[in-house]
């Protein structure tokens, strides 16, 4: 069973998936890149029970989904935030 904040980050892993869709062939490959090594990466680098970081990382995505669904947005990039609260 999945817990709800693990249900929140599938959801939008899910949304950046779909709202990749909606642009040009080539950009949905490179979002579709960018999205997966980003998750995969904060998957890695986060400590499961830093919930207040994990929070934190929900909502900034959350913001870029929302950016990324306006017709205006045509891409994505990654951005590397050095915080504390990554595993040592």
């Amino acid at each position: 069973r999945l817990s709800g904040m693990q249900k929140q980050i599938l959801a939008l892993y899910r949304g950046f998936l779909r709202s990749a869709r909606t642009k040009s062939p080539e950009e949905r490959s490179r979002i579709e890149a960018t999205v997966s090594s980003e998750f995969r990466r904060n998957a890695s680098l986060v400590d499961r029970k830093n919930f207040l970081h994990i929070e934190y990382l929900l909502r900034r995505g959350k913001k870029q989904l929302d950016q990324l669904k306006s017709p205006d947005t045509v891409g994505l990039t990654s951005l590397s935030i050095d915080g504390s609260a990554q595993k040592r």
